[in-house]
C-alpha cells in the first residue's frame, strides 16, 4: 500500500463490503436504505474514497452496526490475513501495475472469498519456508517474471540510450573508452571517481563498487578489469540518465532496501548494455553468424570479440535482441558458477523468453545435469581459460530440443569462482529456419536432463545421484495402477 491513508480506506472498505454481505444486500440495496448512490458505494468497498462522519453513520444505521465497527482497523478472523497481505511489502513495494494488475480489482478479488485465500496465503507460506524462499528470492523472482513478460526488451530504454550517444557524440562500439564515461560523470553529473583498495577491508575485497551518495563519490575496486570498470561507469550514467533516486550503492548486490531497488537496478544495468553493445550491429552481425553452415566456436568467440571482452554481457545483451528483433522467441539465459575448490554447480541467474524452459534453477540442491554443455566446460577448463562449445541438448523425457552455445571463463572475477554463460533456442519450425548451422556435422546431439534426481537417462556415465525423484513418481504411478487393475477385476 502507499500510504496509511490508503490502508485506513481499504480496511473501511472492506468491513463495509462484510457488512452489507453478511445482510445479503447487493450494492443497490444498500444504495436504497442509506440513500447514497451505488457508485459511490462501489468506490467506498473498493478503497478508493472513505466516507464523511456524518455517511459513516448513516451506513451503520442501515447495517444495524456501530460506527466503531466500521471505522476500526482491526479486523475480525475471517479477514484477519489482509492485515498482514495490506501492510507487508508485496503491496507496499511491488509496484502491481507492472503486470498490468489493478490493486483495487485485486483486493476485491481476494475479499469476495477470505477464508480460502487465508487458506492459499498459509500454503505460499509453507512453501516459501520448506523451500528457504526468503524475501530476496521472492523479489527477484517476480523481477524475472517482468522481464519475461516483456521478452526483456525495453524500446524506451533503448532510445534513450540512442539519444544520449548523440547528444554526447558516443561511438556505441567496442571502443568506447571508461575514461569518456568517468569524464561524463564528473561533468555532467558532477561525480567524484577515485580507485580504492578495498583488500585492506578484509570482506571487501570482492566488492567491486560503492557509491556514497551524500558525496556523489563512486569509489571503484582497483582490481577491476578494464571491461568490469565500463560497465559500471555505464551503469551509473544509466541511474542518472533514467532519473533512477532510489537504488543500491554497492555492486556487486550486498543488500536492498525495496523491490524498487531491485528494478531499479535491473533498469539502469539494461541501460549499459545498450550503451556498450549496439543494437543494429548485434542484429545485423548475430544474423549473419546464424547464416553460416558449419557451427565452430571460433566464429562465436570471434562474434563476442566485436563487442566486448566480457562474453556475459554479450549473452545477455543477446536476450534483449533476439526475440524482439529475430524473431527467436523461445530461448533461455542461464549463468552457472563453481567455487574455488568445490564441485558444486549452481545457477546465479536464469531468464526464460516465452515459457518456462526445460533447464532452470532448483532450489533443492538437486545435481544439474552434468551433460549440459555449461557444466562440462566448468569441468573442463584450464587455468587463464576460456572455452566456448555447442550442442544440442534433448530433453527425451519432454520430447523437445534445443541449440545451446555456452561460454565458460576460469576465474572471470577476484572471487576465484568459475562461471558458465550459456543461450538455449528452443528447435522448432520456426528457429530451425533461421540457424544454417544447425544440421552442422560438429554440433553433437546429447540426451540430458534438469537434475540426476528426476532424469530418466538409465546409462549415464556422469550420473552423481540416483534418480530419486523420479523413483517415487514410478512407485506412486505403479501403485495407481494397482488399484485400478484391482477396481477393474472387482467390477
Amino acid at each position: 500500500m502507499n500510504s496509511d491513508s490508503d490502508f485506513i480506506k481499504t480496511v473501511f472498505g472492506l468491513k463495509l463490503k462484510q457488512q452489507r454481505q453478511k445482510k445479503n444486500w447487493s450494492l443497490q440495496d444498500l444504495a436504497v436504505k442509506t440513500g447514497l448512490s451505488k457508485s459511490y458505494l462501489n468506490e467506498i468497498e473498493n478503497g478508493k474514497k472513505y466516507p464523511k462522519h456524518d455517511k459513516i453513520i448513516q451506513l451503520s444505521e442501515a447495517l444495524n452496526c456501530t460506527f466503531d465497527d466500521l471505522v476500526s482497523t482491526k479486523l475480525d478472523k475471517s479477514l484477519t490475513p489482509f492485515n498482514e497481505i495490506l501492510q507487508s511489502d508485496f503491496f507496499k513495494e511491488i509496484p502491481l501495475d507492472l503486470f498490468g494488475i489493478n490493486k483495487n480489482n485485486l483486493i476485491s478479488i481476494i475479499s469476495d472469498a477470505p477464508k480460502k485465500v487465508t487458506a492459499f496465503i498459509n500454503a505460499l507460506i509453507e512453501i516459501s519456508q520448506n523451500y528457504n524462499l526468503g524475501k530476496e528470492r521472492f523479489y527477484f523472482a517476480v523481477l524475472r517474471s517482468f522481464q519475461e513478460l516483456y521478452d526483456n526488451y525495453f524500446p524506451e530504454i533503448e532510445e534513450k540510450v540512442q539519444l544520449f550517444a548523440q547528444e554526447n557524440g558516443l561511438q556505441i562500439d567496442k571502443n568506447l573508452q571508461s575514461d569518456v564515461l568517468e569524464t561524463i560523470l564528473n561533468e555532467k553529473f558532477n561525480y567524484h571517481i577515485q580507485s580504492e583498495d578495498f583488500e585492506k577491508y578484509g570482506t571487501l575485497d570482492n566488492l567491486r563498487s560503492l557509491f556514497v551518495p551524500e558525496k556523489k563519490l563512486l569509489l571503484l575496486n582497483r582490481k577491476l578489469e578494464k571491461d568490469q570498470k565500463t560497465f559500471i561507469l555505464a551503469k551509473e550514467i544509466g541511474f542518472n540518465v533514467l532519473e533512477l533516486k532510489n537504488r543500491p550503492n554497492t555492486y556487486s548486490w550486498l543488500d536492498f532496501g525495496s523491490f524498487e531497488e531491485i528494478l531499479n537496478n535491473f533498469y539502469a544495468s539494461y541501460f549499459a548494455g545498450a550503451l556498450l553493445i549496439s543494437k543494429q550491429k548485434t542484429i545485423e552481425k548475430t544474423s549473419d553468424f546464424f547464416l553460416q553452415n558449419e557451427w565452430n566456436p571460433q566464429n562465436f568467440e570471434s562474434l563476442i570479440d566485436n563487442f566486448t571482452n566480457s562474453p556475459e554481457t554479450f549473452y545477455y545483451r543477446l536476450t534483449n535482441l533476439l526475440s524482439s528483433e529475430l524473431g527467436i522467441k523461445d530461448l533461455f539465459y542461464l549463468c552457472l558458477v563453481k567455487k574455488k575448490n568445490s564441485d558444486k554447480i549452481q545457477i546465479l541467474k536464469e531468464l526464460h523468453l516465452n515459457h518456462q524452459q526445460a533447464p532452470h534453477a532448483n532450489a533443492t540442491n538437486e545435481h544439474y545435469c552434468r551433460r549440459w554443455i555449461a557444466v562440462k566446460n566448468l569441468h573442463h577448463l584450464k587455468e587463464n581459460e576460456t572455452l566456448t562449445e555447442a550442442q544440442i541438448s534433448h530433453y527425451k523425457d519432454q520430447g523437445i530440443s534445443y541449440l545451446v552455445i555456452s561460454t565458460s571463463q576460469k576465474n572471470p572475477f577476484s572471487d576465484g569462482s568459475n562461471r558458465s554463460y550459456c543461450l538455449g533456442i528452443l528447435l522448432n519450425s520456426q528457429t530451425i529456419k533461421k540457424i544454417n548451422f544447425i544440421k552442422s556435422p560438429t554440433l553433437k546431439t546429447i540426451n540430458v536432463g534438469v537434475t540426476c534426481e528426476s532424469c530418466s537417462i538409465a546409462d549415464c556415465e556422469v550420473r552423481q545421484s540416483p534418480p530419486i525423484r523420479l523413483e517415487k513418481e514410478y512407485f506412486n504411478s505403479g501403485m495407481k495402477n494397482a488399484i485400478e487393475k484391482i477396481r477393474k477385476d472387482i467390477l
